[in-house]
């Protein structure tokens, strides 16, 4: 993951910038297929690639640095009157990678977009799961490109079955000082991270149908793939379930048939369960059949404080 993290959310990038700051194509056409190529490209990958490692706002130093590139070359290259029209000898070499940044940008982009829409399901309105704090959404939105969780929608895959309520889930990390996750690249100690630890509110008035608090939160990579949602609370609003997973042990402040209150706290986040470092997961479904998995009830999708989060938001505690 961090070789992939390196050469595609640092190396390609600067890569691609320097080629525009220093290596400038030298016709008309050539210079536009250039720098749209690299933007649109960048756009792509600000939206697609999870950015929480290295940091969230990366993405708009890049898109500065292509600005002040763009702004360079139109405005203040000299000769720029002079070039010619179209490309000659390796000039349609460089036209050409340009075009093809340009339609991998405009198609990768578009499908991340597209994944701000509403789900082709029942949409839950709730408030935010979380009492104080800056959150990112690490996986979330209607499209895969997205948002990991939809590939349980393949009806084909026998082990997605038991958990396909999670179909349009929502994951979140912490976002700690200068808008870092953690305290280093990837620690050990959940206590590390920014989320560990955040309060937890219910967002939205209802029932526990299910609550658990006694599962070990794990060093990370570590994980339970078998008590998937780890330490958890499954709330009944309306007739909707939300699912609340990979909290902290003891952090649990309710149990089963308690009545909650919007805002009311639920316990805190952790890193137990099938989860590879600390952070909030939470989803909206119908309820199981009886004696079926826990979240293997229909997915339903969530808009949270109004909104359909996708990868790369931001959201904020319920205290601001």
């Amino acid at each position: 993951m961090t070789a992939t993290i390196l050469l595609f959310q640092i190396t390609l990038p600067l890569a691609l910038l320097g080629w525009i700051f220093f290596l400038p194509s030298g016709s008309a056409m050539g210079l536009a297929l250039q720098i749209a190529g690299v933007g649109a490209f960048l756009f792509a990958l600000a939206r697609v690639a999870q950015w929480a490692l290295p940091v969230w706002w990366l993405p708009w130093v890049y898109g500065a640095l292509w600005l002040v590139g763009a702004v360079m070359l139109v405005a203040f290259r000299p000769g720029l009157a002079g070039l010619s029209v179209w490309p000659s000898g390796w000039g349609w070499l460089s036209a050409a990678l340009g075009g093809a940044l340009l339609a991998a940008g405009l198609w990768f982009g578009a499908q991340a977009l597209s994944g701000r829409s509403s789900p082709p399901v029942e949409v839950v309105e709730i408030g935010t799961p979380f009492a104080r704090g800056q959150f990112l959404v690490a996986s979330g939105g209607s499209h895969p490109i997205v948002n990991a969780h939809m590939r349980t929608l393949d009806e084909s895959v026998a082990r997605f079955r038991p958990w396909r309520g999670q179909s349009y889930a929502v994951d979140f990390f912490g976002l700690g000082p200068w808008g870092l996750r953690a305290q280093g690249w990837r620690p050990a100690e959940p206590e590390a991270y920014a989320i560990f630890g955040a309060p937890l509110v219910a967002p939205c008035a209802g029932t526990v149908v299910a609550a658990e608090g006694d599962r070990p939160d794990f060093d990370v990579p570590q994980e339970d793939p078998v008590n998937r949602l780890g330490n958890h609370i499954i709330l009944r609003c309306g007739t909707a379930e939300i699912v609340l997973a990979h909290m902290r042990q003891g952090s649990v402040a309710v149990r089963p048939g308690d009545r909650v209150q919007q805002g009311q706290p639920l316990g805190q986040v952790g890193n137990s369960g099938a989860s590879t470092e600390p952070h909030l997961h939470i989803h909206a479904q119908q309820p199981a059949e009886a004696g079926a998995p826990l979240i293997s009830g229909e997915p339903l999708g969530l808009r949270i404080d109004g909104r359909i989060l996708v990868r790369g938001d931001r959201i904020g505690g319920a205290d601001g």
